[in-house]
């Protein structure tokens, strides 16, 4: 086992000065036994940054090093890495036994008794003992996947490499293999990169995520410290769900006025800004207190549009007078819901719980405190 380094790796497909980048400069460590999620939209160049970390894409320029080796010249056979694919990849032909010692049988010097005990006592921790015999076709989805990572876990490799193994599965299943996959990350210790477009995912299993967009890292941090003290507003819209709601401003001395509301602020926020500069303010849905009456200058009226329970949660729907259907945002409250569509309510944003962006270059100027405890109060009676 080995910790990854990325130093300043890029990837250009075609002509290195006139192609496509497809990843700019991305540099990102992980630590020996860490779990780093990759996270981003679709194309933002996840997946190509594992493929170059496996050895299935040539590296452009830069580093990409495994333990006290840079491994961009060496073939992905050789680089001691195992990966897992979102489709599962088994032969069918092949019986679960089969499919896990294949990769023992091409790689190592190994004998068939020596094979068949490591492919055993795998399969035990993978729970999937009984089903050694059976083949890929006789399997459930979430069956094939625990073959897939069993297969990766006999190989004992420096790395694990994951690109969006979840994916193919229902959502029960998907939740139940994300506290599988952590409890075996765990116990092995093996340094593990995954791949996932899905925030849930990278919000509960890694120990630091890494967010792309367009190529380019925008964040590397823990969950935590992405969620609550984004770098910028596509880590704020992007980590989360329901998104941060943002609001469009200028600073007029110590407020920031948008076309809904001015927004006061404390003289520990508005004398490190400048004056007349364009900011976005945004805050998240569970930190908006909704109630029926307005305490202080923070307090805005709105209209509710539409509110969705969720058992756990209300989803409430605003929009300020004269919004359109696009310019609501999203209060969350928990309990039973006291509002409905076509009530007024007053929305009160906490100083404590507000961020603010550079409208111009989406850099964070303000975030949240995170010692901030008030953040969901709930529908007031």
């Amino acid at each position: 086992m080995a910790g990854l380094e990325l130093d300043d790796v890029t990837k250009v497909y075609g002509d290195e000065n006139a192609g496509v980048v497809a990843v700019e400069d991305v540099s990102v460590e992980v630590p020996d036994g860490d779990f780093l999620v990759l996270v981003g939209p679709s194309g933002c160049g996840k997946s190509t940054t594992l493929r170059m970390i496996a050895g299935l894409e040539a590296v452009t320029d830069g580093e990409v090093r495994l333990g006290d080796r840079t491994i961009n010249e060496v073939s992905a056979q050789d680089r001691d890495i195992a990966m897992v694919f979102q489709s599962y990849a088994l032969y069918p032909h092949k019986t679960v036994r089969a499919n896990m010692a294949f990769g023992l049988e091409e790689s190592t010097e190994l004998s068939e008794t020596e094979i068949d005990e490591t492919v055993e006592e795998t399969a035990a921790l993978m729970g999937i003992d009984e089903l050694l015999d059976r083949k890929p076709g006789e399997l459930s989805g979430g069956q094939q996947q625990r073959v897939a990572l069993g297969r990766a876990i006999v190989r004992d490799p420096d790395a694990f490499l994951m690109d969006e193994p979840l994916s193919n599965l229902d959502a029960k299943l998907r939740a139940e293999m994300r506290t599988e996959l952590q409890h075996l990350q765990e116990q092995l210790g093996v340094t593990t990169v995954y791949v996932t477009h899905d925030q849930t995912e990278a919000m509960t299993m890694g120990d630091r995520i890494a967010v792309l967009n367009q190529g380019e890292l925008q964040q590397v941090g823990t969950p935590l410290e992405c969620y609550h003290e984004p770098n910028n507003l596509f880590v704020a819209g992007f980590i989360g769900e329901p998104s941060m709601n943002f609001f469009d401003g200028r600073l007029d001395g110590a407020w920031v006025a948008t076309d809904a509301f001015d927004y006061p602020l404390g003289p520990a926020t508005s004398d490190d800004l400048e004056d007349g500069s364009e900011l976005v303010l945004g805050i998240r849905p569970e930190d908006i207190r909704v109630s029926d009456r307005r305490t202080g200058d923070r307090g805005f009226e709105a209209g509710v549009s539409v509110v969705e329970p969720m058992g756990n949660e209300n989803i409430i729907h605003l929009r300020f007078d004269g919004a359109t259907a696009v310019e609501e945002f999203i209060a969350t409250t928990e309990g039973v819901p006291t509002v409905s569509g076509g009530d007024r309510v007053t929305v009160e944003f906490p100083e404590e719980a507000i961020h603010l962006f550079d409208a111009e270059s989406g850099t964070a100027v303000k975030n949240r405190r995170l010692a901030f405890t008030g953040a969901v109060d709930g529908m007031l009676p």
